[in-house]
């Protein structure tokens, strides 16, 4: 398995991992600080439901990183999003970067 390397994870983002509702809203784990590599850039992806949506960024992380959708996350520029999907970019024993991709809202 070949891992992202750290020196490409530049930016640091919290994720607040959702775990659910209860009666006075959204429910969510501690906050965790997370090194990655975020572009910002709009494009539609697929939801975990199969909606389009529109995605502002997406940040690249070391493989192991949990980010369930619904999650909370705060960027370095300080802005608070939510995760549409985390998907683990595996190459399967081929030479390329193991990471994960999350796509925000």
């Amino acid at each position: 398995m070949s891992r992202v390397p750290g020196w490409l994870l530049r930016h640091r983002i919290t994720i607040e991992p959702y775990n659910g509702e209860s009666s006075t809203g959204p429910v969510y784990a501690p906050p965790t600080e997370v090194r990655c590599f975020v572009d910002e850039q709009t494009r539609a992806v697929r939801s975990p439901g199969g909606e389009e949506i529109t995605s502002s960024s997406t940040a690249y992380t070391a493989p192991g990183t949990t980010a369930p959708p619904l999650s909370r996350v705060t960027l370095p520029s300080g802005r608070t999003t939510t995760v549409i999907a985390a998907l683990d970019r595996n190459g399967g024993g081929l030479p390329t970067p193991d990471h994960v991709e999350i796509q925000l809202q």
